[in-house]
């Protein structure tokens, strides 16, 4: 089977690459490179932006299976640019649809159930409280008669491979650095739910169901906890960790609790890493220096993005086209 990945070389796409390189499925990368300087995999790479349709084009005819990982994530990130952000995440889903017909395997995210009380279903209510999780539910709407598996994913955390940069502004992530290299966590509120999923179960399952027929919405996430909860778990590792617990006017407004019972029913869905592992190995890596700068902006989507909106003149400013 061929198989185009798109977004191949970010955080998700590198645990993704990594299990099916060991497979028999013909593998093709199409990436922009946005937060890489280079892609050192030994897979067929293409160099490509979703925006350039026909460059996207030529590619989606030679595959069978797409699938698609290519975004603006995260609601700041998003926030910076909003015509930006509908034409890579949205416009170039349409493009995806018009122009591909086999199978299609799409990341959307819980973040569409913004702030609910109980337990959330697929079939839930939907209240996104960003222009991000907006993005997801309009890409999701343009896909849903195709053939398309659409996974909402919780929050993902930890390593997901060797080559591709981790991600510091996603909530286990941060905190655990943040614990290691200052020694004190600082809390917004606290009291609101995630859903948290390791960021290689989602890479297992993505690769599990690559010849699998079901079409649809599917949450996935593997523990439901509340920001203080997890501070908790992080100081069963880290006891002398300072807490800065603050009611402040910044705290994050989403708070939701998901189920993922379709898919474990459905698609074997069964994840194999809890938060604790996370934290471990998130533990080792920077414990023992194998991060020089943790706090580079390169690690958060945001803070990498919002200078090049301004530094328009340089060469990635003028090839992504953020002075728009």
């Amino acid at each position: 089977m061929n198989i185009l990945i798109v977004g191949g070389a970010g955080y998700l796409g590198g645990a993704l690459t990594d299990i099916l390189m060991h497979t028999e499925h013909n593998i093709r990368i199409y990436d922009f490179l946005l937060y890489e300087d280079y892609y050192r995999k030994d897979i067929d790479f293409v160099f490509g932006d979703v925006r350039a349709v026909d460059k996207l084009k030529n590619n989606l005819d030679w595959a069978d299976t797409v699938i698609w990982l290519a975004a603006l994530v995260g609601d700041p990130a998003c926030s910076l640019n909003e015509d930006l952000t509908k034409q890579i995440n949205v416009e170039s889903v349409k493009c995806l649809k018009d122009n591909f017909k086999g199978r299609i395997i799409f990341m959307s995210t819980c973040s569409v159930y913004g702030a609910s009380d109980g337990f959330l279903s697929e079939v839930s209510s939907v209240n996104p409280l960003s222009l991000y999780a907006e993005t997801k539910l309009w890409a999701e709407d343009i896909l849903k008669n195709a053939n398309a598996l659409i996974f909402r994913l919780g929050t993902l955390y930890g390593i997901g491979d060797r080559f591709s940069r981790i991600r510091f502004d996603l909530v286990v992530n941060t905190l655990v650095m943040r614990a290691i290299c200052h020694g004190k966590i600082s809390v917004f509120g606290g009291g609101q739910y995630r859903p948290l999923l390791h960021v290689r179960d989602a890479a297992g399952l993505i690769a599990s169901v690559l010849d699998n027929e079901n079409r649809g919405i599917y949450n996935l996430h593997s523990e439901n906890t509340t920001i203080t909860d997890f501070v908790c778990r992080v100081r069963k590792f880290f006891p002398e960790v300072k807490v800065d617990e603050t009611d402040g006017l910044f705290q994050d407004s989403r708070n939701y609790k998901v189920i993922s019972k379709k898919a474990e029913e459905e698609l074997n869905f069964a994840p194999k890493l809890n938060i604790d592992d996370g934290i471990l190995e998130l533990k080792a890596l920077l414990e023992n220096g194998r991060i020089k700068d943790s706090f580079l902006r390169r690690f958060s989507n945001y803070l990498y993005l919002r200078p090049l909106f301004y530094e328009y003149k340089s060469p990635l400013g003028k090839r992504i086209g953020f002075n728009l």
